[in-house]
Formats: structure tokens, C-alpha cells, sequence
């Protein structure tokens, strides 16, 4: 179990915030297989929802389904990011995070994200006036730091906890690391050892036992999935079949064309044709990943220039696979 402040999470995995990923079909996907404790969605920029954007406000949909939901926002100026804070409580989430692990050269050219961790003292402004403005539980998510010689990690999460920070998220790697090299988990371990709220542990978890062992290894009250839930949907399944001792679920041809057919029934009813056939195109080139004959699909569906053909694309490259198999 894992709790941001009065929020109770069960089980304690957690869903990475990722911009243009955890949009509301691909967290509705991952609510519907089961086995993800919270999801978050992609980061908000407070700038955006200080200027009322309509299209901030339209990221922020969500379904009750999804509860409970986590909204997390970036940015620069304290004053917005209170703002900003704000209009995530007033549209219902259960959780508000700061951003600031982003190693995104246009958020850290935007003094956001990560780069707020070479500027502890407006970090710690930000994290102060985030939560005298709202009652919901707040989370941080960081990095290690900027890079090896600046990795300030213990010293952001003590200003978190000191500031009435709910929980911690931290991504074993430095932002000039970005995803690249080994993440580190010892730092985790290092960061639960020094704080009395709860710890999410990021990085490198591609499989459940990853999960499992990164639990072990560093006493972290909970793990965070980004990359690895794109090309495996499945993995927070598996990550509760490990925890409850059982064989971890492995999906068949057939769950993997039921979940493409799923994720595009809700695409082609909520976007506009043209970046539907590009939703569809990317998410189910990484469902297709570990399925046999699967770059034969992923070829097969660059062709296609309407949803409909695409989908006619992919029911029939599951039906030769299905006779095949017979």
C-alpha cells in the first residue's frame, strides 16, 4: 500500500507522467487491464492554464474511470504554479505533482522541470506556494540532479518534506543522463533512508521482477513505470500477479488485437482523423512488440491513410495469424 497523504494507493505502482503517452486513452488502456495503482497524466504547463489554453484544458480530461488520477504541472513562476495548482483542484484530481525531472532541452531552456533543481531556492518558493494553495495531496518528482557533479537529490527531498510535500518521485538519473546509461537505484535506498515520507522509486523497470527487486534493493514504498508500459501495457499486471506469488500474465495474439481494437475505438471517437491515424500508427507499433510477425505489421501499417483501412489492416494480419496458428 502507498499513500500520498490521505490518498491510498493499492497496489503501489504507478504510472510515469509522458507528454504525447499518458494522454486519457492510453491510461484508460492501462485502468482497463488492471493492475496500475495510480496514473498521472501528462504534464501541464502552468503558464497554459494561467492564460486559460483551451488545449491545456482539454489534456485535462479525464474519466472517473481513471481514479484515482494524478495531474502533474511545470513551470517557473511560483505565482502561476500556485495557479496552476489550483484549477487541478478545482477540476476534481485526487493528486497534484511538480514537475521538476524533465530533462527535456526545451523544458530546461525554460528554466522547468529539472533545471528548477540548479535553482534550489526558487524550487523550494515554488513547492511553498504550491502547497499553501491547495488541500489536495501534493508529490514531487526529481532527478538526481542536473548531472554527476550536481547531484543535489537529498537536498531538494528534505525542502519536499519540510514544505509539506505529501510523497517523492525520483528517477535514478541525472538529466544529462536523460534515459541513456544505468539508472541508480543505491540513490533511491540513499533518499528513503533520509525522509519519513513515502519514496517512488523511477528507472529501469522493464520487466515485474524489475519491480519486485527494486522494492528489495531500496526500501522505496512504491514504483513509477514510464517506457517500459509503452511497448508492454501489461507490465502492472504482471508486477501484481508477482507481488500476490503468481505467474506473471503473458498476453496472446488475441489480447494484443483486443487492446488495438480497443485503444481505437476510443481515438477514432475523441480526436479528428488525421492525428488519429498518427495515435494509432505509434501506440500500435509498440503493442505489436514482442508479438511474432510483429515488424511485419508495423510495415504493413504505414500504408493505410484513414483509420478505417488501418483497421481493416490490423483485423486482417490477426486473422492470417490466427489461421496460421490453427
Amino acid at each position: 500500500m502507498l499513500r500520498y497523504g490521505a490518498v491510498t494507493i493499492e497496489p503501489n505502482t504507478v504510472l510515469a507522467p509522458m507528454a504525447g503517452i499518458t494522454d486519457r486513452q492510453f491510461r484508460l488502456v492501462l485502468r482497463r487491464i488492471g493492475g496500475v495503482g495510480l496514473v498521472t497524466m501528462e504534464f501541464i504547463s502552468s503558464e497554459a492554464l494561467v492564460r486559460k489554453s483551451k488545449r491545456a484544458r482539454a489534456l485535462m480530461q479525464y474519466a472517473e474511470e481513471e481514479r484515482p488520477i494524478s495531474i502533474q504541472i511545470y513551470g517557473r513562476h511560483a505565482g502561476n504554479m500556485a495557479d496552476a495548482a489550483r484549477v487541478v483542484e478545482m477540476i476534481g484530481a485526487d493528486i497534484c505533482d511538480i514537475n521538476m525531472g524533465c530533462p527535456a532541452n526545451k523544458i530546461l531552456k525554460g528554466c522547468s522541470g529539472c533545471a528548477l533543481m540548479g535553482d534550489l531556492d526558487l524550487a523550494k518558493e515554488i513547492i511553498r506556494e504550491v502547497r499553501r494553495a491547495i488541500r489536495i495531496p501534493l508529490s514531487v518528482k526529481f532527478r538526481l540532479g542536473l548531472d554527476d557533479d550536481r547531484r543535489n537529490y537529498l537536498e531538494l527531498g528534505r525542502i519536499c518534506e519540510g514544505e509539506g510535500v505529501d510523497l517523492v518521485a525520483m528517477h535514478a538519473r541525472t538529466a544529462k543522463q536523460m534515459f541513456g546509461g544505468t539508472a541508480h537505484w543505491d540513490e533511491i535506498g540513499r533518499l528513503k533512508a533520509a525522509l519519513a515520507i513515502p519514496v517512488v522509486g523511477n528507472g529501469d523497470i522493464l520487466t515485474a521482477d524489475d519491480a519486485l527487486r527494486m522494492l528489495a534493493e531500496t526500501g522505496c514504498d512504491g514504483v513509477m513505470v514510464g517506457r517500459a508500459s509503452m511497448k508492454n501495457p501489461w507490465i502492472y499486471r504482471q508486477i501484481a500477479d508477482r507481488v500476490a506469488g503468481r505467474a506473471p500474465f503473458e498476453p496472446t495474439a488475441q489480447d494484443r488485437h483486443r487492446l488495438i481494437r480497443d485503444h481505437f475505438a476510443m481515438v477514432t471517437a475523441q480526436e479528428r482523423a488525421d492525428f488519429a491515424l498518427h495515435k494509432l500508427r505509434t501506440f500500435t507499433g509498440w503493442y505489436t512488440h514482442g508479438l511474432a510477425e510483429g515488424k511485419r505489421l508495423r510495415t504493413q501499417i504505414s500504408v493505410p491513410t484513414t483509420p478505417a483501412e488501418f483497421l481493416e489492416v490490423v483485423d486482417a494480419f490477426f486473422a492470417e495469424t490466427a489461421k496460421a496458428a490453427a
